[in-house]
């Protein structure tokens, strides 16, 4: 078999082992699931092996390293795509009450959910824009410092919001001992 990027799901047959469906994907290897011969790890280039239905058909490797999800988690932070972040199980389904201080107008109900998610965006979004400005090669350590302080004046501002939060990691920390505005 001359195709080295068959994806998971496609249907194989091997001339030792019989049919299989591909379940992983290794560097140089498939782990491949035979009907009669259970999970074999298999090198991609084996001669004994020809492909029935391909599936998924790339030229990425599907692997699990520890590597690969650190460069993911660093992919996602860079590409704008957030973390699931849990909210409080205390706050779930939960409604967000405004009343102004005139009773005769009417307050306003926000479900906690769509306010937490809010939070999380804005949260992820001055994450961001700290590392962009850590990585601009224009501004010198001097300004790079000026304007980090400003973002940890908004983690501090923000910290009021760490009860919603389910964990204690993903809660805003200001200046550590400074003054929070």
């Amino acid at each position: 078999m001359e195709q080295t990027t068959l994806g998971i799901g496609t249907r194989l047959q091997h001339t030792l082992y019989g049919p299989g469906v591909i379940v992983g994907i290794k560097y140089a290897t498939y782990l491949i699931s035979f009907i009669n011969h259970g999970i074999k790890e298999i090198d991609k280039t084996d001669p004994k092996l020809d492909d029935i239905i391909p599936e998924n058909v790339t030229a990425e490797i599907e692997t699990h390293s520890e590597v690969e999800r650190s460069l993911l988690k660093i992919l996602r932070l860079w590409g704008g795509i957030t973390e699931n972040v849990p909210l409080g199980d205390r706050w779930i389904k939960g409604m967000m009450l405004l009343q102004p201080f005139d009773k005769s107008l009417k307050p306003k109900e926000i479900p906690i959910d769509d306010f937490f998610h809010k939070i999380v965006m804005l949260r992820d979004r001055l994450r961001v824009l700290e590392q962009n400005i850590n990585s601009n090669k224009k501004l010198s350590d001097e300004e790079k410092t000026n304007i980090q302080q400003y973002i940890t004046r908004c983690y501090g501002s923000l910290t009021t919001f760490n009860v919603l939060f389910k964990n204690k990691e993903h809660w805003f920390v200001g200046d550590k001992g400074g003054r929070e505005e």
